[in-house]
C-alpha cells in the first residue's frame, strides 16, 4: 500500500507536535512494540540538507506499542529556530527484521512567528 499524504505546518515557535494512529485493513492497530520509526524534512526530495530530523533515537518520535500510535513532536525553542519557508518529507517505519514501511509523506510549511521572547 503506497504511503499516505499529509501536508504539514509547524508554527515556529510553538511546540509541535503530530500524533497518529498505524491500523491495518481491518481498522486494528499494529503492535509497534519493535518497531523505531524516522522522519526527516528537507528543502526538497534530492537535498542533501536535513532542515529537522525525528527518530525514536533521539526522543522526536514516540511509539505506543499495541496501541498503534506514533506521536512525532519538537519544543517551541526548536521550532523557534526553524529558518525555511516550505520543504518536504516521510515517516517511515522500520520493523524489527530491517524492512521498511513508508508510512506518510507530503509537504512542509513553515508559519513565521510574529511574538518573540525579547529578555535579554
Amino acid at each position: 500500500m503506497p504511503a499516505a499524504t499529509k501536508d504539514l505546518i509547524i508554527e515556529q515557535g510553538a511546540t509541535f507536535r503530530l500524533q497518529l494512529r498505524w491500523k491495518d485493513k481491518d481498522n486494528n492497530p499494529y503492535d509497534l512494540t519493535n518497531y523505531t520509526a524516522r522522519m526527516q524534512i528537507r528543502r526538497n526530495y534530492t537535498s542533501d540538507h536535513v532542515i529537522a530530523e525525528f527518530t525514536t533515537e533521539n526522543g522526536k518520535i514516540t511509539l505506543g506499542g499495541v496501541a498503534g500510535t506514533i506521536v512525532i513532536e519538537m519544543a517551541a525553542t526548536e521550532t523557534a529556530q526553524l529558518k525555511f519557508s516550505e520543504g518536504v518529507y516521510d515517516l517511515e517505519m522500520v520493523a524489527q527484521d530491517g524492512f521498511v514501511t513508508r508510512l506518510l509523506q507530503g509537504k512542509v510549511t513553515l508559519a513565521p512567528e510574529a511574538t518573540r521572547d525579547v529578555s535579554p
